[in-house]
């Protein structure tokens, strides 16, 4: 996992890709995150964008939130929204790097 790391590195490296998995492996959860890099969307708009189930949708709507890497945010008209926190936010290079690696480029 890193370049000669000591079995203590290897460890903490194998635990923080376990950590981040519990948080993002979900399913839903990555194109979740994807969908709200490009801003705050409402329940109804994510739905239908990513034609997730809507039970599904709303369990990790709740999970990404209580992660810290989602948040409800008021909009016009009292109407609330998702957007990704910083947290959130900073998952875009990951995600950039696994389309290119689901698409077969390195």
């Amino acid at each position: 996992m890193t370049e000669a790391g000591s079995p203590a590195d290897e460890a903490r490296a194998r635990a923080a890709l376990a950590a981040a998995l519990e948080l993002v492996g979900q399913r839903w959860a990555l194109p979740v995150v994807r969908e709200l890099l490009g801003g705050a969307r409402r329940f109804g708009d994510l739905q239908r964008a990513l034609g997730a189930p809507t039970n599904i949708l709303t369990t990790r709507l709740r999970e990404l939130q209580e992660a810290g890497l989602v948040v409800r945010m008021p909009m016009a008209h009292n109407v609330l929204a998702y957007g990704l926190t910083r947290r959130g936010e900073a998952l875009a290079p990951a995600l950039e790097a696994l389309a290119r690696w689901g698409a077969g480029g390195d």
